[in-house]
C-alpha cells in the first residue's frame, strides 16, 4: 500500500478527551474517530488491526473444535423474558420497538438466542458436545463510556456457547476454551492471566477472567508472580485429550479479581516477595452456568436412556475491539505504538527519505515490488514529507519494521532497517534487507 493513496489522518496534538494511552494513540494514529459517546468509526489503519485480531481469535476457536455461525444484532424481547433476564439486565440494555410495536433489544450477549437455535434442532445426546460461536457487534449502554475502545458502548465481541449432556462433559468444554484463550492471547503478544472471577448477569458458579496487567485497567487484581511465567500450550495441544494437567497448573497458583479475592488465602499461600496487587484489563471471560438457560427455556435432549434432560451450558467471550486498546496499553513508548507482528496493520514500512530523487525513488519502488511479491504486507511512504516527519509518523503508527532509504546509504549500497520493538538498527544491502524481512 502506498501511503499517498492510503487514508491515514494523523493528529499532531494529543486529543483533550483521551484519558489513557491507548485512546490517545488510536486517535492520533488515525485508527478511529468518535461518532458519539462510546461509539467509534474504525478507519483503515485501525480496521486492519481489528481484522488481524479477529482472525487469530477465529483460528484458535476453530482449532479447539468450535463452529462459527452469525447471529443478528437485534433480538426479540420475548426470548429474554423466557430466561428472566429482560427486566433484570438493567439500563445497559438498549430496548427498542419496530414499526409493528414488537419489542426488540440490541444484543449485549447471546445466551438466549443461541439456546433458542439449539433447542430448535438438537434433540439427542448423540449430537453433543457442541460449541457454537460468532464474532459480532454488541451494544451496552454504559452510563459513563470512557477510555476509548476499552469501555465503549458499541464493541466487537467473540462469544461462544457450549452444550453438553452433563456437568462433567461441560467442564471438559470449559477446559477447552480455557486452553484456547491462553493460546489466543499469547499469539497476540499478550500475557493474559486467567483469574477467578464473579459470574455477574451471565450466571453460574464457575468463571475466569483473562486479565492483562496494566495500571490503567479497571479491575483490581491479586496474584502470585509465578503465574506470569507459566508455559503456554503449544500447537500440538490435544483438545480431545485430558486438559486437566494444564488447567491445574494455571489454577493452582493464586490469581483472582478483587470481587472474589480471598485475603486470608492470599496471605497464607503467596510469599511476600511474590505478591502482586495491581490493576488489569479484562480481555476475555469464560463461564460455566449449568442448566440456568436450558431449564428456563426448555432446551432438552434425549439421554442414552431415552429420558429428556436439560443440557449443561457455558459461554465464552473475547473482547475483540477492546483487545486493540489492551495491546496498545501493553506495547507502546513515548513515541507511539509498538505492534506485535501478529496484529500489526503492516509488517514493514519503507521510508523514502528523499522523495523525488531518482536513486531513492528507484530503490524504494524495487523494494516495494519485491516485498509485495513475496507476500509481505508493506506500506510505502512515498509522500513528500520531510524525513523527520516520516520518522515520527512511522514510530507513532508502530509498524514492526522500518526500512530507511536515503541517498547517503544508497551511495554505499546500503539501507537501514530499524526494528520498532527495541529500536535496534542494521545496515544491509537491498537484497539482505528483503531477506531479513521475509525471513524474520
Amino acid at each position: 500500500m502506498r501511503l499517498s493513496r492510503f487514508f491515514l489522518p494523523i493528529l499532531k496534538e494529543n486529543p483533550k478527551e483521551a484519558e489513557i494511552v491507548s485512546h490517545r494513540l488510536m486517535l492520533r494514529a488515525g485508527m478511529m474517530r468518535q461518532e458519539a459517546a462510546g461509539i467509534y468509526a474504525w478507519l483503515p489503519l485501525g480496521f486492519r488491526v481489528l481484522k488481524k485480531i479477529e482472525q487469530i481469535v477465529r483460528e484458535e476457536q476453530d482449532r479447539a473444535g468450535a463452529l462459527e455461525l452469525l447471529m443478528p444484532t437485534l433480538q426479540l424481547a420475548d426470548l429474554w423474558r423466557e430466561s428472566g433476564r429482560y427486566d433484570a439486565y438493567g439500563p445497559e440494555m438498549l430496548r427498542i420497538s419496530d414499526r409493528h410495536k414488537r419489542e426488540l433489544l440490541y444484543g449485549p450477549t447471546n445466551e438466549e438466542m443461541i439456546t433458542e437455535i439449539f433447542r430448535a434442532y438438537v434433540k439427542s445426546y448423540k449430537s453433543l458436545p457442541l460449541n457454537l460461536y460468532h464474532i459480532q457487534w454488541k451494544f451496552r449502554d454504559e452510563q459513563r463510556p470512557r477510555f476509548g475502545v476499552m469501555r465503549g458502548r458499541e464493541f466487537l465481541m467473540k462469544d461462544a456457547y457450549s452444550f453438553d449432556i452433563d456437568e462433567a462433559a461441560a467442564r471438559r468444554s470449559y477446559n477447552r476454551m480455557f486452553v484456547a484463550y491462553l493460546r489466543t492471547f499469547a499469539r497476540m503478544g499478550l500475557k493474559a492471566i486467567p483469574m477467578r472471577a464473579e459470574t455477574g448477569p451471565i450466571g453460574g458458579d464457575l468463571s475466569h477472567e483473562f486479565i492483562v496487567l496494566a495500571e490503567t485497567g479497571e479491575s483490581g487484581v491479586y496474584c502470585d508472580s509465578d503465574v506470569l511465567n507459566l508455559p503456554i500450550p503449544g500447537d500440538d495441544v490435544d483438545y480431545d485429550g485430558d486438559l486437566t494437567p494444564i488447567i491445574k497448573q494455571w489454577t493452582s497458583v493464586y490469581a483472582a479479581t478483587e470481587d472474589v479475592h480471598d485475603a486470608a488465602r492470599f496471605d497464607s499461600e503467596v510469599p511476600a516477595d511474590k505478591k502482586v496487587h495491581t490493576r488489569g484489563i479484562e480481555v476475555g471471560q469464560i463461564f460455566y452456568f449449568g442448566t440456568k438457560y436450558s431449564d428456563a427455556m426448555k432446551a432438552m435432549v434425549a439421554g442414552a436412556d431415552g429420558v429428556d434432560v436439560s443440557i449443561h451450558g457455558g459461554s465464552y467471550g473475547v473482547g475483540v475491539s477492546r483487545l486493540v486498546g489492551a495491546i496498545i496499553e501493553a506495547c507502546h513508548d513515548d513515541a507511539g505504538i509498538k505492534w506485535p507482528e501478529a496484529v500489526a496493520p503492516f509488517t514493514a514500512v519503507i521510508l523514502n527519505l528523499k522523495q523525488g530523487s531518482s536513486d531513492t525513488d528507484a530503490a524504494c519502488e524495487a523494494l516495494y515490488r519485491e516485498l509485495e511479491a513475496k507476500g509481505v504486507d508493506v506500506l510505502y511512504d512515498d509522500t513528500d514529507q520531510r524525513a523527520g516527519a516520516k520518522f515520527a509518523a512511522a514510530d507513532l503508527i508502530g509498524i514492526p519494521w522500518q526500512i530507511l532509504v536515503g541517498p547517503k546509504g544508497l551511495a554505499e549500497g546500503k539501507l537501514e532497517i530499524k526494528r520498532r520493538s527495541d529500536g535496534s538498527r542494521e545496515n544491509l544491502s537491498p537484497a539482505e534487507a528483503v531477506a531479513r524481512i521475509v525471513g524474520r
